[in-house]
């Protein structure tokens, strides 16, 4: 190689020291071998890329969560119904509810679930759901029959034949009712109550002998509103005990009307001598 061929290959050495390039030794014929780039210093061996391991995080989309459905609700405002009384009743046993039951879920039925749901960390919504129900019986239980019409609304038993003509009170000890009948017809019906056991109220058939308007016991010192006397001191007549309390309570004897509106319009018809009976 002449001198000028070896000033000309330090030249080219140096600068592919310089740039970052490592030159191959030529082969056997002088040739060059294509020059091969290093990432860093000259002399430097490649890095090895980086590779994913099945430990590494991987990016994921954002899961997606299934909603959860609301409760089937069972009754709500507006509802009607025997089912409804139950709930009041239940309602009543655990002191969330004080009137009733009337057999529909109003506004104050509402408030009052929404009392109970609200205690045990339940939506209160108001309306009783299948969650709400679970709850409220494991923590009562069945109501009885005059539970379920604590505050009446029972329906009205069949007439005994005894009613069946003339003008009659006919007053049932079974269905606690008290209908008005003419001629075999009903006219009116509403709900009574009667006597205690040490107090009862007599069964038989009886007239009407006396009415007093405003009358006042002087054996009990109570007010009577629309007496009519059938037996003794036994009378038909409005008490505001049994319309505040309901049947959690009892009369001294008389057949208690809770309806004033409905007394004061059988008071005006009942005449002295209309039968009255009372049976079971």
């Amino acid at each position: 190689m002449t001198r000028h061929g070896k000033r000309s290959l330090a030249a080219l050495a140096a600068l592919i020291a310089v740039s970052g390039c490592t030159a191959q030794a030529g082969d056997a014929d002088g040739k060059q071998p294509p020059l091969t780039r290093i990432d860093g210093t000259a002399g430097s061996t490649p890095a090895p890329r980086p590779t994913a391991t099945p430990d590494d995080p991987k990016p994921s989309a954002t899961p997606s969560k299934t909603p959860v459905a609301a409760p089937e609700v069972l009754w709500s405002k507006g509802d009607e119904g025997t089912d409804v009384r139950e709930v009041q009743a239940r309602l009543r046993q655990v002191a969330w509810l004080f009137d009733g039951p009337t057999g529909t879920y109003d506004d104050l039925t509402a408030t009052a679930v929404q009392g109970f749901q609200g205690k045990r960390g339940l939506p209160r919504t108001g309306a009783l759901d299948t969650v709400t129900w679970q709850r409220l019986q494991k923590m009562t239980q069945e109501p009885g029959k005059w539970e379920l019409y604590a505050f009446g609304g029972q329906p009205a038993a069949e007439p005994d034949s005894r009613c069946m003509t003339g003008r009659v009170l006919c007053v049932s000890k079974t269905s606690r009712t008290l209908r008005w009948m003419i001629d075999g017809r009903t006219v009116s019906t509403m709900e009574v109550r009667f006597g205690s056991q040490y107090t009862p109220t007599r069964e038989g058939v009886f007239s009407v002998y006396f009415k007093s308007r405003y009358h006042v016991s002087t054996l009990y010192d109570s007010s009577m509103p629309y007496a009519m006397f059938f037996s003794g001191g036994q009378a038909v007549h409005f008490s505001s005990d049994f319309a505040a309390r309901g049947y959690f309570g009892a009369s001294h004897g008389c057949v208690n009307v809770r309806d004033e509106g409905k007394i004061a319009e059988l008071f005006a018809q009942v005449r002295t001598g209309d039968k009255v009976v009372v049976y079971w």
